[in-house]
């Protein structure tokens, strides 16, 4: 009777461990990606589109284009922590930060049975194109919004990640002893350079203070630290990229770019990508989505529609 009872109490004991094995796998799971947060919006049953903000900027980038796209597709807005008003957590803490990205965009993916188009501006176009490299099979179609595949092509054609990595730390360890007044005239002056609409300045202003400062130091050197130049040729994903032309703009120096310049820059990048269409938006900057919406909007709707 004792060996009996025993037993039976042994079963039970492995099946509640089990139990509570499995619900533990369950809950971690259920914890969600901890890089990162991701509101959805509308119907469930739509095709699914991931929206990724570039360097500080806050989901709120995609709002005109979001309200767009809510009608029909399955949006879901990603907004990395400690960008705009999102805390820092586990982003704080020096490391791969857009790998460690990356990895939980799949995993996000994966987990969700989900096969997206993946809609990045600047920094984020980059991880769109990371994602793309790594894990070939998560994207159906892929949306750059003026990025480039090597960020430090901006000091030139010749440019390499060693070349740059110097220029990259001082700029990194500069951002982190900036004070508050020194970081707000900073994102004043970047916000000019980098949209033509008030509204939109000031959007990417606020998102700038408000984001945090490690981690946009970081990912600014991460960024610098990744050129995926000799990994586009084995990116077969469908892949639209649209980059601006802005002949108000003048360059450090007092140079002023032009089309051929922007066409030729654009074109050289992504020269050994095979299915990609490249597409200039002129009289933008930056951020296209907010200087020539209209025309982000119909191209981008054109080219992910199912």
């Amino acid at each position: 009777m004792y060996d009996k009872r025993y037993r039976v109490e042994t079963k039970i004991g492995l099946l509640v461990a089990a139990l509570c094995a499995a619900s533990s796998i369950a809950a971690q799971s259920q914890a969600g990606p901890t890089r990162f947060t991701v509101v959805d919006q509308g119907p469930r049953n739509g095709p699914d589109v991931i929206l990724l903000p570039g360097l500080t900027s806050s989901r709120a980038v995609w709002d005109t284009e979001g309200a767009r796209l809510k009608g029909d597709y399955h949006l879901h807005l990603v907004q990395v922590n400690g960008f705009g008003d999102q805390p820092a957590g586990v982003n704080a803490t020096p490391g791969d930060l857009l790998p460690a990205i990356v990895d939980q965009l799949h995993e996000y993916i994966a987990t969700r049975h989900m096969h997206p188009v993946v809609v990045g501006h600047s920094l984020g176009g980059l991880m769109g194109l990371m994602l793309a490299q790594k894990y070939p099979e998560d994207l159906s179609k892929l949306v750059v919004v003026d990025a480039l595949p090597f960020i430090g092509l901006m000091f030139g054609r010749q440019a390499t990640v060693a070349s740059t990595t110097t220029a990259a730390r001082t700029m990194r360890d500069g951002m982190l002893t900036q004070t508050l007044e020194q970081r707000a005239a900073m994102e004043k002056r970047t916000a000019e350079t980098l949209a033509l609409t008030p509204q939109g300045r000031e959007r990417i202003v606020a998102d700038g203070l408000a984001s945090d400062p490690k981690v946009v130091a970081e990912a600014t050197f991460a960024d610098f630290q990744t050129d995926l130049r000799p990994a586009l040729a084995t990116i077969s994903t469908p892949t639209l990229v649209l980059y601006a032309f802005d002949p108000t703009l003048v360059f450090p120096g007092g140079t002023k770019p032009t089309q051929a310049m922007a066409d030729s820059i654009t074109a050289n990048a992504y020269k050994d990508m095979p299915n990609v269409k490249l597409v200039r938006v002129d009289n933008s900057r930056h951020f296209i989505m907010y200087d020539q919406p209209e025309t982000f909007a119909k191209t981008v709707e054109a080219f992910i529609r199912f």
